[in-house]
């Protein structure tokens, strides 16, 4: 074992005697140390309750003959940072989640963690750190939030910020938004909805990281606790048949996941996430594999932001592996990945059955012949964009507008919060991508006053920054180069026009090329929005989004 390198020999008496300290017997030093890493905190809504799935991971982890010793990892909500200057901290979060959990592990010598994290970057975080560490390593999240209800209907978080956006429209009056606001998160969880915390959740489940259930069982159920007293058993047998997770994480787990992530809609920050994964396990992940894979990959399921149903409808109609089934039924799914549970994809997959047709739609009657995620790309994304096409409206699919320039986030949600932005405009926010943002921000801020003004099928919006999963409406994010690197989006001017074809996944802005290199030759990169502190080294060594926005490798 690892730990035996700091438990045993003479030399060790001083370790021995710390160990003690924490009140450990003699029996508990001989068994196996697995890190708890538990991201509960008193502020996110989806880990204020992290702390009881811990203790059932622990309760687990005894019971299977190990001794659990906790540590915590940070964690931001994206909703409470969003649309002010917290966002550019969010996606920042992530290298720092993976690189903590990397000195903990490797300083104590730990012989395997269990990794509970819920929300968007503390996902992704932690299984960057899995595959870095490789470590025997399992993950279980806390869960999703059960949806709200107001006036006989069911609302979630992005109900309620269009809201907001509803009265300053004059189509909601403030007495239906405080009560909206008061019922619309009415548990603990990850947001309701399939937003990029519950796409992260889902698709750990598909990588085979995560026992069946991880996704999507509520975080209020107990089934949620069993299953993390599951989990908590299941590391010592990980432990023991030395199954890592470079064994799981390998490139047909990673197309297994990119095929779940199209057959659910999941948040257009999975292009951001699964590369940087991928980057970790040293397994090369293209962007260009997302369209690919949407080609032949139907949209079978449509939660919200795209459509009616929410994360518990999901769980009630089978969850992921319900998905998986009619995939895998299909030859879309690769059977051979080896999971957590010691079994294969395909063992998994036996006798799973789908419940409700009307979540998860027959293979022969998709919402969409083609996956809920494109790629686009063109000489405004010579590296490729990304758009969530499954919440797109048909009658913007493809769009023809002039654009309106904004150099942040905060410049394009002003006007149109004061209603200065016309129907068939195209906003362009750009210095807003992983290195000019620094952080590359979210527009859910945006989004939200478009869609609760009614324009979210007459306006698009493009970026070098991204979407929360919750956007919806022809929302093209992760613009690639950036502004800040020199890339097309810095030489948009107001007027140009500006082309978006989903279907034909282009990005085009329709300016003579001879013009473009005009403005190339005299565009100056600006100085950085923030000189100190954490933001400043994270902007100087992000690597482009196109790669996953992971660090050091920045040409």
């Amino acid at each position: 074992m690892n730990s035996d390198v700091m438990k045993k020999g003479l030399h060790r008496a001083g370790s021995r005697a710390l160990l003690y300290a924490l009140g450990l017997t003699r029996e508990e030093m001989d068994r196996p140390l697995v890190g708890i890493v538990n991201s509960q905190n008193e502020i996110v809504p989806g880990h204020m309750h992290l702390d009881e799935i811990a203790e059932a991971v622990k309760a687990g982890v005894r019971m299977a003959g190990g001794t659990p010793v906790e540590f915590p990892a940070i964690a931001v909500c994206d909703g409470i940072a969003m649309n002010h200057e917290g966002m550019k901290y969010s996606l920042a979060s992530r290298e720092l989640i993976a690189d903590s959990i990397e000195v903990m592990a490797r300083a104590h010598q730990l012989d395997a963690l269990v990794l509970i994290p819920n929300c968007d970057k503390i996902v992704p975080g932690m299984l960057m750190a899995a595959a870095r560490l490789n470590l025997p390593t399992i993950v279980v999240s806390g869960g999703p939030m059960l949806a709200g209800r107001y006036k006989g209907r069911r609302i979630a978080i992005i109900n309620v910020g269009e809201a907001g956006a509803g009265v300053q429209a004059g189509l909601v009056t403030p007495e239906e938004l405080q009560e909206m606001e008061e019922e619309g998160c009415p548990t603990c969880g990850s947001c309701a909805g399939l937003y990029t915390a519950n796409s992260m959740n889902c698709l750990t489940e598909a990588l085979g990281m995560g026992l069946p259930g991880n996704g999507t069982i509520p975080a209020v159920f107990a089934s949620r606790r069993r299953l993390a007293k599951a989990a908590g058993r299941q590391v010592i047998r990980l432990l023991e048949q030395n199954l890592r997770p470079r064994d799981i994480l390998t490139r047909k787990a990673f197309l297994n996941a990119l095929t779940v992530d199209m057959a659910i809609g999941c948040s257009t920050n999975t292009m951001l996430h699964l590369p940087a994964i991928a980057h970790e396990a040293g397994i090369p992940l293209d962007l260009d594999l997302a369209n690919e894979i949407s080609q032949r990959t139907p949209n079978l399921v449509r939660l919200s932001p795209a459509g009616k149903h929410f994360m518990e409808d999901l769980h009630q109609a089978g969850g992921i592996q319900a998905v998986m089934a009619e995939l895998y039924a299909h030859e879309l799914i690769d059977g051979s990945a080896i999971t957590v549970t010691g079994r294969t994809v395909r063992e998994l997959l036996e006798g799973v059955a789908v419940m409700d047709r009307e979540v998860i739609r027959p293979f022969e009657s998709p919402y969409s012949p083609v996956g809920g995620i494109t790629v686009l790309r063109g000489n405004l994304a010579p590296e490729g964009a990304v758009v969530k096409s499954a919440a797109v409206a048909p009658e913007v699919m493809h769009h023809i507008g002039p654009a309106r320039v904004f150099e942040s986030e905060p410049e394009a949600f002003q006007a149109v919060w004061e209603k200065r932005i016309n129907p068939g405009e195209v906003i362009v926010v750009r210095y807003e991508g992983p290195q000019g943002g620094p952080g590359m921000q979210e527009m859910l801020g945006v989004t939200k006053a478009l869609a609760g003004m009614g324009l979210d099928k007459e306006v698009a919006l493009i970026t070098d920054g991204r979407f929360s999963g919750a956007t919806r409406g022809s929302s093209v994010g992760h613009i690639s180069p950036e502004a800040a690197m020199g890339g097309p989006i810095a030489l948009v001017q107001d007027g140009d026009l500006i082309e978006i074809d989903i279907h034909g996944g282009r990005l085009n802005v329709l300016v003579a090329e001879e013009e473009l290199d005009r403005r190339q030759a005299e565009w100056k990169k600006p100085a950085p929005k923030i000189d100190y502190g954490y933001l400043a080294r994270y902007a100087q060594l992000v690597s482009s989004a196109a790669g996953g926005a992971v660090l050091g490798r920045r040409q």
